[in-house]
């Protein structure tokens, strides 16, 4: 049985006395048994956010790392520098990521590699932008972008990965995908991990959407066969919104 999860992406907001005022408001709520829930804070405040946590369910993932195990790296943080404060979830190939900071599939092929090595588990992102689905090329890159991002891995590395289809056209637009668009490319998906992997995998891997999320939109999405949950952006920084995400699954 696949698990239903929800993560908050944080990205570059909230200093330290907002982190813990926003993670106060989250363990004030009951979290349901049948969700995973997640935050993603800034690295500044993962070390404060796993304390505050570290006897609720909550799971404290970090937005990025680098590749490499140390080195001459300014600014950059490791896969050994996040699991020493406590932090065994990471978020990688975000599109914010791919788009800014030139990160491309053979890149992230090797920080996942990294964060497995590490027995972290990873959120892994992919998605169109929109003129991939204009022309109707929304299916082949996402393929490719799962089989030279990700695929490299073992059929036993799949336990620790989470996959994120977030289509770059709706994220932080206000536009989403519908549920039935969502439903569609999660499938492929799905489809995609059991022609290269098997049928067993390719059922056990939750698949989260990621796009303009709302308590508005999360119920109908989430309601989909192939959709297990949501990587939520703006909507992750204001609990009540969040925590409605969180109980928003059937």
């Amino acid at each position: 049985m696949r698990k239903q999860i929800v993560a908050g992406n944080w990205k570059m907001n909230c200093d330290l006395a907002e982190t813990e005022a926003l993670l106060n408001a989250l363990k004030s709520q009951i979290i349901p048994e049948s969700t995973q829930v997640m935050v993603a804070p800034p690295y500044t405040n993962l070390q404060h956010a796993f304390q505050s946590v570290k006897d609720h369910p909550i799971t404290v993932a970090a937005q990025n790392m680098h590749q490499a195990e140390n080195g001459a790296y300014t600014g950059e943080v490791s896969a050994a520098m996040l699991k020493s404060v406590g932090i065994k979830h990471v978020i990688l190939g975000h599109s914010e990521r791919r788009a800014y900071f030139g990160e491309n599939n053979a890149l992230l092929a090797e920080k996942v590699a990294t964060a497995l090595r590490h027995d972290m588990t990873v959120i892994f992102c992919f998605g169109e932008e929109l003129t991939d689905r204009q022309h109707g090329r929304e299916f082949d890159v996402v393929k490719d972008q799962l089989k030279h991002g990700i695929f490299q891995i073992s059929e036993n590395d799949w336990k620790q990965v989470i996959l994120a289809y977030e289509p770059v056209w709706a994220i932080g637009t206000g536009e989403t995908a519908s549920p039935e668009q969502a439903q569609e490319m999660h499938a492929f998906i799905r489809r995609t991990i059991a022609e290269h992997f098997s049928e067993a995998t390719a059922k056990e891997v939750s698949i989260l959407y990621g796009g303009s999320v709302k308590p508005g939109n999360a119920t109908e999405i989430f309601g989909k066969e192939d959709v297990d949950g949501g990587l939520i952006g703006g909507a992750s920084l204001d609990a009540e919104s969040f925590m409605a995400i969180v109980n928003a699954f059937k």
